[in-house]
């Protein structure tokens, strides 16, 4: 058991503590993930992860001179936000999502609806009905040192709100 022994007025401290008990937690969480969901979604036009590496450019994006997970932009417009009183999340239900955030060292891809898979490469088109492929971690889901700051700052703006 801990005892605390506070002398003086403390008024101003233990309104403080009740107003920091009453803040309104779900407004907090929804503004934070929000602020993270933006802070994702920038990943995309930057072609950056959460820690400032850039992302290895992907071939499509080479031969194409697009831009490195974002054909159709359906990852990144998967990107959403779940916010509760209790806390907030940043994520995608994209299947593929998982093998560009981590990566995948020896993915076989098999040709479905034809007999094989055609493609080019270096101008010649080949026919084969598997081929082995090494996909680089892109990570776009995560907290930077400028996310973590930016929540710092948001927090303590509600938590000064409540004076």
């Amino acid at each position: 058991m801990y005892n605390i022994r506070l002398e003086g007025d403390t008024r101003k401290l233990l309104g403080k503590i009740r107003s920091l008990a009453e803040i309104d937690k779900r407004g907090v969480n929804a503004a934070l993930g929000e602020a993270m969901r933006e802070s994702t979604l920038e990943r995309f036009k930057q072609s950056r992860a959460p820690d400032g590496r850039r992302w290895k450019t992907s071939i499509r994006a080479a031969a194409e001179g697009g831009k490195t997970l974002i054909q159709s932009s359906q990852l990144r417009n998967s990107i959403n936000m779940r916010s509760d009183d209790t806390g907030f999340a940043v994520g995608t239900n994209a299947k593929h999502a998982a093998t560009h955030q981590f990566g995948e060292p020896g993915r076989t891809i098999r040709a479905r609806r034809a007999k094989v898979l055609r493609f080019q490469v270096g101008g010649r088109w080949i026919s084969k009905k598997k081929v082995r492929v090494s996909i680089p971690a892109r990570p776009f889901l995560g907290l930077s040192d400028d996310d973590m700051q930016e929540l710092k700052a948001m927090v303590e703006e509600f938590i000064s709100r409540e004076d």
